[in-house]
């Protein structure tokens, strides 16, 4: 019985820590993507794997509360992040990322402890991390957007998003009329600074 268990594991051992075999006479230094030969039949050597991932250099979300009052937020893709509490004179920061289940991610920011779920005025920073091919290279860029919701919870208070062209500068704390979408690299740190 005690062999009859040991024996199929010491089978996977072996040929789990056993030589790769390579054929058409190519040493194992011959191979820089793997132990499998190349597929022309000329000897060149051809990629058996795909090319390693191409690490991005990724900006920030942020939010900056300049307020003499806490603010609360959320961030919304297909879950929704647990709540953070943002202290006067603190930020919050988030690392752009994807959600192709939504198409985005959207930052939501009330002055209500529980505004997200009493549909107490909210703030909306929403982005975008989306590729294009631009003469021939990759773009990675981020689309973003501001907008209010239920009311405007910061109705009498400056709100500033930066960098923006043209400027996304609400002076008493309303949105204009009219789309505030944006792009930017994806590299820039977006910084939204309320009060």
């Amino acid at each position: 019985m005690f062999f009859s268990t040991i024996l199929p594991l010491l089978s996977l051992t072996t040929v789990a820590f056993s030589n790769p075999t390579i054929h058409n006479n190519l040493s194992l230094r011959d191979c820089p993507y793997g132990a499998f030969p190349p597929s022309s039949s000329n000897g060149e050597l051809i990629p058996t794997s795909t090319p390693s991932p191409v690490y991005r250099n990724l900006g920030h979300a942020i939010v900056h509360n300049n307020c003499n009052f806490p603010i609360y937020i959320w961030s919304v893709a297909s879950m929704v992040e647990p709540k953070r509490i943002i202290l006067p004179n603190d930020e919050y920061r988030e690392l752009f990322r994807e959600n192709a289940d939504t198409g985005g991610i959207a930052i939501k920011i009330t002055t209500n402890r529980d505004g997200l779920y009493t549909s107490a005025p909210q703030m909306i920073f929403a982005y975008n991390l989306a590729s294009a091919t631009e003469r021939g290279q990759r773009q990675d860029k981020v689309w973003y957007d501001l907008s209010d919701v239920f009311g405007d919870p910061f109705v009498g208070y400056p709100v500033n998003l930066m960098p923006a062209e043209p400027s996304i500068c609400w002076k008493d704390g309303v949105p204009p009329a009219g789309s505030q979408v944006r792009a930017v690299d994806s590299s820039t740190d977006l910084v939204l600074s309320l009060c």
